[in-house]
């Protein structure tokens, strides 16, 4: 078991405690039915844990002439560890807020099977553009391979890891538009808002600029419209898988034959 990333860990938490500390001290100081401030103060404090992943080394992002590629650390211990911090955290937020927010949140659409197979056709057009891209650009100028052992745990992980954050966009603030601005503006509202939630991460954090933008718009809208008509559950399984295929390393340039 790899416990050399553990100090890491350690000092991520404490990074971003006293943030998410006073998140917390003002959100429970609100007043009831402010929806709208519970939504944004969650999303800020799921931002700020986000985006200290980044000089925590946790993960990295970057561009190629090609295209854009994702990687997280080959850490087993390190991804289960922030995959079930994820997890409670939703649960957390599920539970404190089943007499408010929760009521805008739609799990399914009228048939399950077919809701989790549009989630599933949602990751596939999400992420196979970069796919096909990654046909022709060499592995190790995209973030090299990923162990295979990893693999389990990096599915867990990013299904894990975006749950909460299509819980925060797709249930909460899509649910809330829905019910003043209709089905199709709330989609288009909650994409360019996941988008807008990128901001930093491309300007701060790292030095992608607009090419996450671009992409977490894309990707944003795509999870928007499977979440319309098939709900949150279908839109998480959109994201986590899409994010999975983009990190996991899966295309690789065929080797040519030795002469």
């Amino acid at each position: 078991m790899d416990l050399s990333l553990l100090p890491d860990l350690a000092a991520y938490g404490w990074r971003v405690f006293p943030g998410l500390l006073l998140i917390a001290v003002t959100y429970a100081l609100l007043p009831r039915r402010a929806d709208a401030a519970r939504a944004f103060l969650l999303i800020l404090g799921f931002l700020l844990a986000r985006d200290a992943m980044t000089p925590a080394g946790f993960w990295r992002l970057g561009v190629t002439p090609a295209t854009v590629w994702l990687r997280f650390a080959d850490s087993g211990l390190l991804l289960l560890v922030l995959g079930f911090a994820s997890l409670l955290a939703t649960l957390l937020i599920l539970s404190v807020n089943r007499n408010g927010l929760n009521r805008h949140i739609r799990w399914f659409g009228e048939k399950p099977i077919r809701s989790v197979t549009i989630g599933i056709l949602g990751a596939l057009l999400v992420a196979g553009p970069f796919l096909l891209s990654y046909g022709f650009v060499p592995i190790g100028e995209r973030g090299g391979p990923v162990p295979a052992h990893l693999l389990p745990v990096l599915l867990f992980f990013a299904l894990a890891g975006n749950l909460l954050e299509e819980v925060l966009f797709r249930g909460y603030v899509q649910g809330m538009f829905e019910s003043k601005a209709g089905l199709w503006r709330a989609a288009l509202l909650s994409g360019m808002l996941f988008a807008a939630g990128h901001a930093f991460l491309s300007a701060t954090v790292t030095d992608l600029g607009p090419f996450i933008l671009v992409f977490t718009l894309y990707e944003g809208l795509v999870c928007a419209v499977v979440r319309m008509r098939n709900g949150v559950a279908a839109s998480a399984l959109t994201h986590g898988l899409a994010i999975f295929l983009l990190s996991a390393g899966l295309v690789q340039i065929p080797m040519p034959p030795a002469a």
